[in-house]
């Protein structure tokens, strides 16, 4: 689980006071609604999402969730803003800026594809989500904040690259990204159909470490100058 505590991504200050060490709640509690909230929101979406569920599963109660969140949308957002959040902070720890471009480029790669695949429960939640039109995500303060630092990172490895003669010099940040994240993701989100309409299997480790290096050499491939 991340860091950063559902406190931290709650919108309202109410939410946000009552967070903090009001009856002096136990951490762990909070951890445990967290993590079956964004389990059960990414199988069952927000609507389908049931909060007795979570308090179950959290081997909690209705009432201690109230207690952290206004209501199952509250706790919603904050899901998802954390789910968001945990990729940013594992990012910073690639230290991609003392790579070298191709080096770092590689790495990012890998990691997008190595997230999707220890943190399954991500697809689902993703998906949901842009059914309702990211309609949720849109409430969000820090969504655009946390993209944009990455959006700048690429492209400052983008600019390198070009520079020292290892990419070419016309390529946008943005599209490179989203390109990266959707080798990774459309894999893990559609295997299961894939694997069924070529009569392959997708699930093994081996097939698994095929599909990242492809990636990998997807990307470097279109870099190339």
């Amino acid at each position: 689980m991340p860091t950063v505590t559902p406190a931290a991504t709650a919108a309202p200050a109410r939410t946000a006071k009552r967070t903090g060490t009001a009856a002096g709640a136990p951490e762990d509690a909070r951890q445990r609604i967290f993590s079956a909230a964004r389990t059960e929101f990414a199988d069952k979406g927000l609507a389908g999402a049931r909060i007795d569920v979570i308090a179950e599963m959290a081997n909690s109660n209705k009432r201690m969730i109230y207690y952290y969140f206004n209501s199952k949308e509250e706790l919603y957002l904050a899901v998802l803003e954390d789910a968001y959040i945990d990729m940013r902070r594992h990012e910073a720890q690639l230290a991609l800026g003392s790579l070298s471009p191709v080096e770092a480029i590689a790495r990012l790669v890998e990691f997008k594809f190595d997230y999707c695949a220890r943190n399954p429960w991500l697809i689902g939640l993703l998906q949901g989500e842009n059914m309702l039109g990211a309609r949720y995500l849109r409430q969000s303060s820090r969504l655009r904040e946390l993209h944009a630092s990455l959006v700048e990172t690429i492209q400052g490895l983008l600019r390198a690259g070009a520079k020292a003669g290892m990419f070419r010099d016309d390529v946008n940040a943005l599209e490179i990204y989203i390109s990266i994240a959707a080798l990774s993701h459309f894999y893990f989100s559609n295997r299961a159909t894939l694997s069924t309409a070529f009569g392959i299997g997708l699930s093994s480790a081996a097939a698994e470490k095929r599909r990242r290096q492809h990636a990998v050499d997807v990307i470097l491939g279109y870099l190339r100058p």
